[in-house]
């Protein structure tokens, strides 16, 4: 598609409403399913929650499906069940990335507003090495981190084989490498609609002269990388990080503002600063930041670890987030509201008190929030539960 066609096209689908209408959910009494439980369907976990709503109201839930155990290396899948009816039930789980003994995951979902294609990016390295080895360079480019883009353009029935986007996104003395996870961004306003953004972290090498100690936190930093065509072709947008460990952006969720601004919020990996949550803009399609990461003091209750963040549709809609509530635990899954593109959050809401880590949250239709959300009794990591949200309990 020529970049005219494009445009043109962009025009029309922005016409449409931003937010599909969901199939008909029989059961209106219906909160909450259980997609995924850890010991269950051939894996020993499942961690790291994803979603998106397809065009036609189609919710897919994607995972990591973790064969061996609970580690974020070894033997790990991308898998995926889809619902038709709002996330009340779900259909067979299905593999959409095999790891063959390696490591895929990280899913990064999002939808192409133009053609309605499923853009599925996701990170993959060797199954016998780990995050630790990968900042200290003790691994092959081949073992190491890498970016593959996957496509549905059957409402996620089924997924093309993962295509190598490495070269394209990944700076040659970037060593760990992250997208997402959680969903991705279509940009639906101002000059660059039709936008692929897809958040993500890396790692650099420490400086010259300088004494590794090998801890994990130090070098962190944030960026995004961006496609104008579908997925075709990618790009490295922003980069943020002067790897001081004052500030360690980390694991990042994106947001379109309805002014057209991105908003993004980060995972502070244990920087020296108080908060566990920073966040920045972009007003250029995540060309560059407006101001670099900062700390974002309203969410001082969020412990270190991922979180996701939802621009919900709608004159005056608030922005959300969703994560854990409880600052030296992963525990109590909640979501907070943002009036002013994201300056300030209020806990609005708490879905549980049980143990509670990574979120995803989507809009499964104008009345209805859906959160995808790691959880358990014991520990958090026992299953990845769907709770539907009335809208009307998290606005103003």
């Amino acid at each position: 598609m020529t970049l005219l066609s494009r445009t043109l096209l962009v025009g029309a689908v922005l016409l449409t409403p931003l937010v599909p209408a969901g199939p008909a959910v029989a059961d209106t009494e219906c909160t909450t399913s259980v997609p995924y439980v850890s010991g269950q369907g051939g894996y020993a976990s499942y961690r790291i929650p994803a979603t998106v709503v397809t065009p036609v109201g189609t919710l897919l839930a994607f995972a990591e499906g973790r064969r061996d155990g609970a580690a974020d290396s070894g033997n790990i899948d991308v898998v995926l069940r889809r619902s038709t009816d709002g996330g009340c039930t779900w259909g067979m789980q299905t593999v959409v990335a095999s790891g063959d003994g390696d490591t895929r995951g990280n899913p990064a979902p999002v939808v192409d507003p133009l053609t309605g294609t499923v853009v599925l990016v996701t990170s993959y390295n060797g199954g016998t090495v780990t995050e630790g080895r990968i900042m200290r360079g003790e691994v092959t480019a081949g073992q190491s981190r890498r970016v593959f883009v996957q496509r549905s353009r059957d409402d996620g029935e089924s997924f093309g084989p993962p295509e190598e986007i490495t070269e394209q996104v990944k700076r040659p003395d970037w060593r760990w490498y992250a997208t997402g996870p959680g969903h991705a961004v279509a940009l639906r306003h101002g000059p660059h609609a039709g936008r692929l953004v897809i958040p993500a972290n890396h790692s650099v090498a420490p400086p010259p002269g300088s004494a590794d100690s090998g801890q994990e936190p130090k070098y962190y930093g944030g960026h995004a990388i961006y496609s104008d065509d579908g997925g075709t072709t990618w790009h490295i947008g922003f980069v943020a990080g002067d790897y001081d460990g004052r500030l360690n952006a980390n694991e990042t969720t994106a947001a379109e503002l309805p002014d057209g601004r991105l908003y993004f919020n980060s995972r502070d990996q244990h920087g020296s600063s108080l908060g566990n949550r920073l966040d920045a803009r972009s007003d250029d399609g995540a060309a560059s930041l407006a101001r670099p990461y900062a700390v974002q003091p309203a969410l001082d209750e969020v412990p270190v670890v991922q979180g996701s963040v939802l621009q919900l549709a709608g004159d005056g809609a608030p922005l959300l987030f969703s994560g854990p509530s409880v600052p030296t635990a992963r525990q109590s899954m909640a979501v907070w509201r943002s009036t002013d593109g994201g300056a300030g959050f209020t806990k609005v809401l708490t879905l549980s008190e049980r143990r509670a880590a990574y979120s995803d949250l989507v809009q499964i239709d104008a009345d209805t929030v859906g959160v995808l959300f790691e959880t358990g009794l014991k520990g958090p990591y026992e299953s990845i539960e769907f709770r539907r949200l009335p809208v009307a309990e998290l606005l103003p």
